[in-house]
């Protein structure tokens, strides 16, 4: 009897960006069912609530394999709910050097905690690797475009949020 391999991709999402799509589709061809882990960085203070986020993630990968995907809200040690979903492998996305090293460290740590879960890492796609959901904030807060960093639909959530809070940005295509 072969184990079902279930993957975690966990983050803030917050926007969810063309490069974490990336790490999505890609992720999911590794494992039997992947869950994008939902959670709030005590570190962040995200532009969208938990709520808004999930369900933006859920509508961006409405189109992808959808009954291997999962997208799973959670607030917990990530080697906690990797226990809970049943979860030995933790997808992490690498966009460069800084991010190997934050992520080599949150690994062994994770390790420390649980060493049933492995983490695989996935580089970024070239194209992809400059987008982070922070700087696609920070260019619509200044009312720069962020077209080429997320789906259309993203890019007008973002866009209504920062009109909303008041912000400088203001209508960026592209």
């Amino acid at each position: 009897m072969m184990v079902k391999r279930i993957g975690i991709y966990p983050g803030t999402f917050d926007p969810i960006t063309l490069g974490h799509m990336d790490i999505i589709e890609r992720g999911a061809k590794l494992v039997d069912e992947l869950i994008i882990g939902v959670t709030t960085n005590i570190a962040k203070s995200p532009m969208f609530d938990d709520d808004e986020r999930i369900a933006m993630v859920e509508r961006e990968v409405a189109g992808i394999d959808c009954e291997r995907i999962r997208v799973v809200g959670f607030n917990s040690l990530l080697v906690d709910f990797a226990r809970d979903m049943k979860a030995g492998i933790v997808i992490r996305g690498i966009r460069g050097v800084t991010d190997f090293e934050y992520e080599y460290q949150l690994t062994g740590m994770n390790r420390q905690l649980n060493d049933q879960v492995e983490t695989v890492f996935l580089m970024a796609d070239i194209e992809l690797q400059p987008i982070a959901s922070r700087l696609v904030k920070e260019i619509a807060f200044y009312g720069g475009p962020i077209g080429k960093f997320v789906t259309s639909a993203v890019r007008d959530d973002v866009e209504a949020r920062v009109r909303k809070l008041g912000l400088r940005g203001g209508r960026g295509e592209g």
